[in-house]
Parts: structure tokens; C-alpha cells; sequence
């Protein structure tokens, strides 16, 4: 196992699973500027370290998973936003728009608020503790929602979304209420959470990589390429992910030399 602890980042590594919990739980483990770039590096490193095939991200104690970007250390004052030179903050803590392909399991471990939409929403799935909650405050605080629900547009009905982001502060979605929805995949008791989590990484940590990791590519381009373009990047995908050896292997196991019993969810 290696264990690294940044100052608002803990970072360790077991089975092939690295887990990465964001640390200011006095602040609901708000994003701050540190804690942002900590993450990009993370992310970078975690691309390179063929040690590591699946990622778990939780955040640290039992009340937030994370509140969002830490305003405190923004500059509030209206009439400073130009479009044309903003650059958006969650370029610097989004998985995969720091180049990671492989898995991300996003568990929730309490309030999940406003930019937690960052993280959440380039995760591949989300675990949920029973107590945990979704809303995005923007609105009721005066600022408009426009990157969260772009990102989470794709993973959650559209009139759960809408409604999330036009009553702000004032409601709150359950776990359960998030899993009908389809943001969350599964629900699981608070003490029972790192478990499921574990199950889950450890189990897809230890399938061959490169498949994983094409077709965790492959999800992503159908998402946000139109049908025919992912189609047309299917052969070139298929190509890149095609691992004789782990080939052989599967299809050993597939003849019956190897079998798992398999969870039912």
C-alpha cells in the first residue's frame, strides 16, 4: 500500500485501487485552491501509474461529500466576469478533463452540493451512503447554474435536474430519490459504503487494463460525440484496446475454467 496526505488531500493506494478523499471536512470539504490544483495532480499521476486501474473518490467524515468551490477565497464583486478570458475552475479538479481514462467511483459519504457536480459528474458511477443529499445552491445565492447541470445533463432524468437547479438551496434529494433518478447506481447504509466501494474498484481493478480502459474511452465518446461519430471511432477504440494475451485469457475463462459468482445488485 502507499499513503501520501497533501495538506487538503489523502491519497493511498491498495489492490490496485487508489483512494482519494478530499480533506476539509471542517468546510464540508469545500474546493480550495490548493486542494484544486492537488487534484489535477493527482489525476496526472494516477494516468501514469500503471500500478493503479480503478480510482475511488470519497470525501473525508460523515456530514459532506463536498460543497463546492470554497467561495471564500473568490472575488465576489459583480461586474468583474469576462467570458472571453474566464477559465473555468473545474477544468482543474475533473478526471477526465485532465486526460484520466480510467475508472472513477464517485461515494458519497453526505451533502453533495453546487461544484461537487465536477467531480460527480465525470465519475463513472456514484455509490451513495443512505444519508446522503444533492442540491445545487446557485440560484437561491444570486448566480445562475450553468456548468452542474451541463455535466450532470446525461446522468439524471431532465426534469429531476431542472427542478434540482431552479429550487436552489431549498430542496434537498435523497439518496433514493437520486438513485430513481439515475444519478446514483446504488444506496448502501453510511458504515457500509467504503465496503461497497471497495467491492466494486477492487473487482474492476482486477480485470486487464487496457479493455477496461478502452471501454471506459468508448462510454465517454458516446456520450458526448452524435451516434455515428462514436460508431465511426468504435473500430479505431477496438483496435487500441485489443489485449491478445487478456483476449486468451477471457475466453479460457469464458470455456468454464474459471468461473465467479457473480453479485446481484
Amino acid at each position: 500500500m502507499e499513503q501520501h496526505e497533501l495538506e487538503d488531500l489523502n491519497y493511498r493506494t491498495a489492490n490496485g485501487v487508489a483512494w482519494v478523499t478530499l480533506n476539509r471536512p471542517d468546510t464540508h470539504n469545500a474546493l480550495s485552491t490548493r486542494m484544486r490544483a492537488d487534484l489535477q495532480t493527482i489525476w496526472r499521476e494516477v494516468r501514469r501509474d500503471d500500478s493503479v486501474r480503478c480510482v475511488v473518490l470519497t470525501g473525508s467524515g460523515d456530514k459532506a461529500f463536498c460543497s463546492g468551490i470554497d467561495r471564500s477565497e473568490l472575488n465576489d464583486e459583480p461586474g468583474r466576469f469576462d467570458p472571453y478570458s474566464y477559465d473555468d475552475l473545474g477544468a482543474q479538479i475533473g478526471p477526465k478533463s485532465n486526460g484520466l481514462w480510467k475508472p472513477v467511483i464517485a461515494a458519497v459519504n453526505g451533502m453533495a452540493c453546487g461544484g461537487a457536480a465536477y467531480l460527480l459528474g465525470e465519475s463513472e458511477f456514484i455509490i451513495a451512503a443512505e444519508h446522503a443529499t444533492f442540491f445545487d445552491p446557485h440560484v437561491t445565492y444570486g448566480m445562475p447554474a450553468v456548468y452542474e447541470p451541463i455535466l450532470l445533463i446525461g446522468r439524471m432524468s431532465f426534469g429531476d435536474l431542472t427542478r434540482m437547479s431552479l429550487l436552489g438551496a431549498s430542496e434537498r434529494m435523497s439518496a433514493t430519490t437520486a438513485k430513481g433518478s439515475g444519478l446514483v447506481s446504488e444506496v448502501v447504509p453510511a458504515d457500509a459504503l467504503p465496503d461497497a466501494a471497495r467491492w466494486a474498484a477492487e473487482t474492476i481493478a482486477a480485470q486487464p487494463a487496457l479493455p477496461v480502459q478502452t471501454t471506459v474511452r468508448s462510454l465517454w465518446a458516446a456520450r458526448r460525440l452524435g451516434y455515428q461519430d462514436a460508431l465511426d471511432m468504435g473500430n479505431v477504440l477496438l483496435a487500441a484496446g485489443n489485449d491478445p494475451d487478456a483476449f486468451a485469457a477471457g475466453q479460457s475463462d469464458f470455456r468454464g475454467r474459471v468461473r465467479q459468482e457473480p453479485r446481484l445488485r
